[in-house]
């Protein structure tokens, strides 16, 4: 899988696998990416070993902040089969992507993809 850090505009609706606030579309890079449907969905807390306190503690020069709040950081990721149409053979183009939506900024990301 390859690894992104990508701002996507997503969609959301009822999709095969999925929930109503399923990611239904998403526009990343200038082209849009039609969902087929939702192959696993969960939740991320962030890793523990980034947060400021952890840091703290091993020396780092950043001071400890929020108490602990980065801790409770929380992403819904889902893993999502999606394409954009036929290609040239009439072979379905598309793919498997890692969509991440960050409750707290109300921002959506591609973290992943397999093509």
């Amino acid at each position: 899988m390859r690894r992104y850090d990508d701002p996507v505009e997503v969609r959301q609706g009822l999709v095969p696998g999925g929930d109503p606030d399923s990611p239904e579309q998403f526009l990343w890079r200038g082209r849009l990416w039609k969902v087929r449907s939702v192959v696993a969905h969960w939740v991320e807390t962030t890793p523990w070993w980034q947060s400021s306190g952890a840091r703290a503690v091993v020396g780092d020069d950043e001071p400890l902040g929020t108490g602990g709040a980065d801790l409770l950081v929380e992403r819904e990721m889902w893993r999502v089969e999606a394409g954009r149409g036929l290609a040239r053979d009439d072979a379905p183009a598309g793919g498997v992507f890692d969509l991440s939506f960050d409750g707290t900024a109300g921002r959506w990301q591609l973290v992943g993809c397999v093509d």
